[in-house]
């Protein structure tokens, strides 16, 4: 058994999705668990019930940027592309050959059972108190975001974002319009938020 962060979600509206669609939708949300590594610690995904996915890290220190970082991911695939994420922490192990849909312990069970109680695309945390709270702001800021500020904010969410000039030159955006964006997006609350979440842990 080990310490272990594990995020588990759905697509939300899969069936409105064609299926070149949701599989453009999990594979943004293995793609932001990837953008992370190696800083998330041993990691893990899995995708089940079709629209399904799961995530398990041993690193809690950027859980929280890990979640906006799957949100913006999806949402920059357009306004119709959103998922539930469900987190929690504590005891689980991870089987040998890194399939999620093997895994036991109660942080899993913890995360499933987090998930069946949720009502449309939202990040809650199971352990709830500060870094719950923190979470259900990031989920009100980050639902309203557009594919645009979504676009912009992605490359700013790595642990070392690159500057804004070299990010607009990525995307292929003028630094203004990505600074504008970034604004809208309340990217400067949202980063001075994680840094404080992330300097605790």
């Amino acid at each position: 058994m080990k310490d272990l962060i594990v995020f588990t979600g759905d697509i939300v509206g899969s069936s409105r999705l064609t299926a070149s669609e949701l599989s453009a939708a999990l594979n943004a949300i293995e793609g932001a668990a990837a953008v992370l590594r190696p800083a998330l610690g041993e990691t893990a995904f899995a995708r089940n019930r079709g629209d399904g996915w799961q995530i398990a890290i041993t690193e809690p220190r950027l859980q929280a940027r890990l979640a906006l970082l799957i949100r913006s991911k999806l949402r920059a695939l357009g306004e119709a592309f959103s998922t539930r994420i469900a987190m929690a922490e504590g005891d689980g192990t991870l089987p040998a050959d890194g399939n999620l849909n093997g895994a036991s312990g109660a942080v899993f069970t913890a995360s499933g059972q987090l998930l069946d109680s949720l009502e449309g695309p939202r990040i809650a945390h199971a352990a709830r108190g500060p870094l719950g709270a923190a979470l259900r702001l990031f989920d009100h800021l980050s639902e309203g975001w557009t594919p645009p500020q979504a676009r912009a904010i992605m490359p700013m969410l790595r642990p070392d974002p690159p500057t804004q000039t070299a990010a607009a030159s990525e995307i292929g955006i003028t630094r203004q319009s990505l600074a504008q964006a970034l604004a809208s997006a309340a990217y400067p609350a949202i980063v001075e938020a994680l840094r404080l979440i992330e300097n605790t842990r």
